[in-house]
């Protein structure tokens, strides 16, 4: 069972920076697919970033391209969502989550693991 450690949510202004991490205690974790999902109040869970095991590829949600980098380092086993230009509407709580097949990256019932949550809010 691999459990995620979130980290890296804060208050910040519109136009700032954060960078997220999620800490694997799998020492597979460079097997699994790595991904960002984000939930505002009275919304739905919501993809925003996902990358292979080896970090060669990744796709994000359209809302966020350009402005988000999703990476990682599996010698450290962390994954990683840099947020850039935010904007009040990114203000949610973000989670990531693993799983192995690389489809249906943007259905959240197809991931295996998830970790607590991190609240990120962009005031304006």
């Amino acid at each position: 069972q691999v459990q995620l450690v979130e980290s890296g949510g804060g208050l910040v202004q519109a136009g700032d920076s954060l960078r997220l991490s999620c800490a694997a205690s799998e020492r597979t974790f460079s097997t699994y697919v790595m991904a960002w999902f984000r939930q505002a109040p009275g919304k739905e869970r919501e993809f925003v970033a996902a990358i292979t095991g080896r970090g060669v590829t990744t796709n994000y949600a359209d809302s966020v391209k350009g402005r988000f980098t999703i990476f990682r380092d599996n010698n450290k086993n962390t994954g990683y969502l840099q947020m850039n230009s935010l904007k009040p509407e990114d203000t949610a709580v973000y989670y990531c989550a693993t799983k192995i097949p690389w489809v249906r990256l943007y259905t959240a019932a197809t991931y295996n693991y998830w970790g607590q949550g991190t609240q990120v809010t962009v005031s304006s």
